[in-house]
């Protein structure tokens, strides 16, 4: 009977271990036990849908640094890209055979440093299957303004990629004097750097990538657009995974038509 006893008990407290490991341990332990992925529609843009994420860095104001531009305001970039949000998302090159993500990041973001990495590992293992479009959002501040600034002003002479992924991997906080090593150490022509951060273009750019976060209601970074679905904070490799398989097994984005 006590031999019996014991075995039960032995039993029960297997049980309740392998029901703590799956609830209350690693993420991905849990995801290989998940159900199916849950939506709901969005407010808007209609067609779109969202599930939950994880952490995120919360921000400031959406418009933080750019208030001093009086070319392009923000009721003008909102408008444009409330009327095309996937060309603003993902660019006018679709391909029905690809999945479009968009990544809205901050350097100075840890969640967004540990993702960006995923994501281009992600995107360089589809061949060609997944395409990411990087935008910045800048929300921690005048270092992570800086930051956007200078990646965009890099793009202008074919350095964004190297930018970014510097950028994201520093320890420094940005600075004027940071910039101008980095541009030296890439290859940039750091006076021109510099005008362009200050650029027109630049500024659009940033404040379409602002505008497009007011669209989806973003309150912090990372946030993923994933086909047509919106992602607000950090989200596992596995769940990303299966959430890019449903979304090229629900084929076309309608509301990109």
């Amino acid at each position: 009977m006590a031999e019996s006893r014991r075995n039960l008990l032995i039993g029960a407290l297997a049980i309740a271990g392998g029901y703590a490991a799956l609830r209350f341990g690693p993420p991905a332990v849990a995801e290989i036990f998940a159900g199916d992925l849950e939506f709901e529609p969005v407010a808007r843009p209609a067609g779109f849908r969202r599930i939950a994420g994880g952490d995120s860095s919360t921000g400031f104001d959406l418009f933080l640094g750019l208030d001093d531009d009086p070319g392009l305001d923000t009721g003008a970039a909102l408008e444009r890209v409330s009327a095309q949000p996937c060309e603003a998302l993902y660019g006018d090159d679709r391909d029905p055979d690809v999945v479009p993500m968009a990544s809205f990041s901050d350097y100075n973001c840890p969640y967004c440093r540990a993702l960006t990495i995923r994501l281009s590992e992600i995107e360089a293992a589809s061949v060609g299957r997944v395409r990411i479009s990087w935008h910045e959002l800048p929300l921690l501040g005048e270092a992570s303004m800086l930051a956007a600034q200078a990646a965009l002003a890099a793009k202008r002479q074919g350095a964004y990629v190297a930018f970014h992924k510097r950028l994201m991997r520093s320890p420094f906080r940005t600075t004027p004097e940071y910039l101008k090593v980095l541009a030296d150490d890439l290859g940039v022509d750091k006076t021109r750097l510099l005008a362009d951060m200050d650029g027109e273009d630049v500024r659009r750019e940033l404040r379409e990538s602002s505008a497009l976060a007011e669209l989806f209601a973003f309150v912090g970074t990372p946030a993923l657009v994933v086909g047509r679905t919106v992602v607000q904070g950090e989200i596992s490799d596995a769940r990303l995974e299966r959430l890019i398989a449903r979304e090229r097994a629900d084929g076309p984005i309608e509301a990109c038509a």
